[in-house]
């Protein structure tokens, strides 16, 4: 270890290696038990030479840029849709996942700085260091809590029922933790201490897995309640492309229509994805009004995204209509994507030749407001596509709601491993918020989970169909809903707390 450390490039090369073998632990390989190894070796390395600051900057900044090109390739698929954004794919490969590293870089700066010896203490600096560059990663210039490391355990449900309480920073808090903790058995500890922390570790998960099994285990002999009508999730499949080929709009629709077999006898709302006529505005679909009052009855309700011209400006929008296309109620997106759906810094980009990576050249422009959605005495609260992705930010108002409604368009990301990240978030939303979650995803994963985050009915990203839902099982409000992420700097003080404490021991 000592030799790799004194030459530069194998250094740089090894922790680039070691967050490339971290990235295999989040979905949808969900190789948690990777990072027991990546994490440690990490450390190790921080610890050869710690008082080294810009060396511990750049072994930070090459673990998390191995770790960030590894389960972000998919970003450039969004490229290849017109010929003026290929010549982007290399720059945007490296430089996103460049970028995202600094924040891995200032958290083992930050490290260094606080002069860490080989002990239990490095680890609690480290994993508090993590942890907050990842929760300011969320949120500064717009924010991208994307692939936080505790998503690694987004298939172990009893395991994290503990989002209910504590949310995903804390519980992400707790992981970094529990992945470097490993590094003990190289420190000069006594055999028993060591032992006397590995037990009281164990203990902590095992307690953790067996209250998430009761949790789990109670809400699956809780009532179920009969909704009074069919819910349909719609999964189209439509392929992306079709959408820069000036198809017929009228195709679209007919489509649409068959997949979602609409009975004019049932009650019934239907739920399509976002930007799923994304070639038309609203208006331009009022001219298939006759398609719709034929096929769709008054005891039907449409939820559908559209994008919306209004006032000079266009928003990209979930908008609930009936079977005439009246609009009833309606929702505009909050947090737009990056380049996505606006460009930043657009009068100089543009003047550059640069748009937005959606069809069109005018940005979509960001509303503020986001309220429930009532229909047939339940409300919904509407999140379109990467909106699933903040944790805390979700129900702004804070009133009580039933349902969390996400719809989505995941054919940017192409076949890749990204639906199945962004899917995972969804996860994540319904055990914090404690809510059944209902998403309609094109070209994703369109899906019915409950409060606790099982999967009740899943369409994957390569089929077409639609989902059912006649009841579902209510659950109360969790402490996390009402306390939001003022729980991560509950939890953010006692770390500092213990490192206070013991740095004034070891001194």
């Amino acid at each position: 270890m000592t030799l790799i450390y004194k030459n530069q490039i194998l250094l740089y090369l090894f922790v680039f290696v070691l967050g490339l073998i971290s990235s295999f632990s989040l979905p949808p390989y969900n190789l948690f038990y990777l990072n027991f190894f990546s994490y440690p070796a990490f450390l190790w390395v921080l610890l050869l030479k710690p008082k080294d600051k810009l060396k511990s900057f750049n072994v930070g900044w090459m673990f998390g840029f191995g770790y960030f090109i590894s389960n972000l390739y998919w970003i450039t698929n969004s490229l290849t849709f017109e010929d003026i954004f290929r010549p982007l794919i290399p720059f945007a490969l490296v430089l996103i996942p460049l970028f995202l590293g600094l924040f891995y870089g200032l958290s083992t700066l930050t490290f260094s700085f606080l002069n860490p010896k080989k002990n239990f203490l490095s680890i609690l600096i480290l994993a508090t260091s993590l942890s907050v560059f990842e929760y300011i990663r969320s949120f500064v210039f717009g924010g991208f809590p994307w692939n936080l490391i505790s998503f690694s355990f987004v298939n172990y449900l009893e395991f994290i029922q503990l989002l209910s309480i504590i949310g995903t920073y804390a519980f992400n808090s707790i992981i970094i933790l529990l992945f470097l903790l490993p590094t003990i058995l190289i420190f000069k500890y006594k055999k028993n201490y060591k032992i006397g922390i590995f037990t009281f570790f164990i203990c902590i998960i095992l307690t953790n897995y067996f209250w998430g099994s009761l949790n789990l285990r109670n809400h699956e002999f809780s009532e179920k309640k009969n909704l009074g009508f069919t819910i349909k999730i719609i999964s189209p499949n439509i392929n992306i492309k079709r959408y820069f080929q000036n198809e017929n709009p009228r195709e679209f629709v007919s489509e649409l229509i068959n997949i979602s077999k609409p009975n004019l006898k049932n009650k019934t709302l239907f739920i399509f994805p976002e930007g799923i006529l994304s070639s038309i505005y609203f208006e331009d679909l009022k001219k298939f009004k006759s398609l719709f009052s034929k096929n769709f009855s008054e005891k039907h309700r449409i939820i559908i995204g559209m994008n919306i011209y209004e006032n000079q400006k266009i928003y990209n929008s979930l908008l609930v209509l009936d079977n005439e296309l009246n609009i009833l109620d309606k929702y505009y997106k909050n947090q737009l994507v990056p380049f996505g759906e606006y460009l930043p810094f657009e009068k100089i980009l543009a003047n550059l030749g640069l748009k937005k990576i959606t069809q069109g050249y005018q940005s979509f422009s960001a509303d503020t407001q986001r309220d429930s959605i009532k229909l047939n005495d339940y409300n919904f609260i509407p999140l379109i596509c990467y909106e699933i992705i903040y944790s805390g930010k979700i129900n702004k108002s804070k009133k009580n709601y039933d349902f969390i409604l996400n719809i989505s368009e995941d054919g940017w990301f192409g076949n890749s491993i990204g639906p199945h990240q962004h899917f995972s978030h969804s996860v994540f939303r319904s055990i914090e918020e404690g809510k059944p979650l209902i998403r309609s995803s094109n070209n994703g994963i369109s899906a019915f989970l409950n409060s606790k985050g099982q999967v009740n009915e899943k369409n994957l990203t390569t089929n077409e169909g639609f989902i059912e839902i006649k009841s579902f099982k209510k659950s109360n409000k969790t402490i996390f809903s009402s306390h939001g992420n003022k729980i991560f700097f509950y939890f953010l003080l006692i770390y500092i707390s213990f490192i206070f404490f013991f740095k004034t021991r070891e001194n």
